[in-house]
């Protein structure tokens, strides 16, 4: 029978509802969307998409860290964004963790709303070595 074991790090903002940073289960490893809060503070770390787009993805490795994982393991990811006008900034700052010659299926999509009045959320899915 599987198993599946809840991924919590310190390293990334703490829950805010009931769901876990992560989840793993058969190799397989699901991270919910993280946005670009500061850990420390529990705010986000700046008003730009710049700056949350980088938090998010710290945020991301963080978790993948907790959990045995690198950038290099995400098999496929979704971007959520306030404003698809955000798209051009947002993709080269994704795509400096992504350097392994085989960037993972993504989708990108724009919504009406994000959490604490975010500008960017991503979310990950990986395979975790066995």
């Amino acid at each position: 029978m599987s198993t599946t074991t809840r991924i919590l790090t310190n390293q990334a903002p703490a829950p805010i509802g009931p769901y876990s940073q992560a989840v793993s289960r058969d190799g397989f490893l699901f991270c919910s969307g993280q946005v670009g809060l500061d850990p420390a503070t529990g705010k986000l770390a700046g008003d730009d998409v710049a700056t949350q787009a980088r938090q998010a993805m710290n945020n991301i490795a963080a978790v993948l860290t907790a959990a045995g994982a690198t950038f290099a393991d995400v098999v496929k990811t979704t971007i959520f964004l306030a404003d698809m006008a955000d798209f051009a900034t947002v993709n080269p700052i994704y795509a400096e963790h992504f350097t392994n010659g085989t960037p993972p299926a993504r989708s990108t999509v724009a919504v009406a709303g994000l959490p604490l009045g975010a500008r960017v959320e991503i979310e990950v899915m990986a395979i975790l070595a066995r």
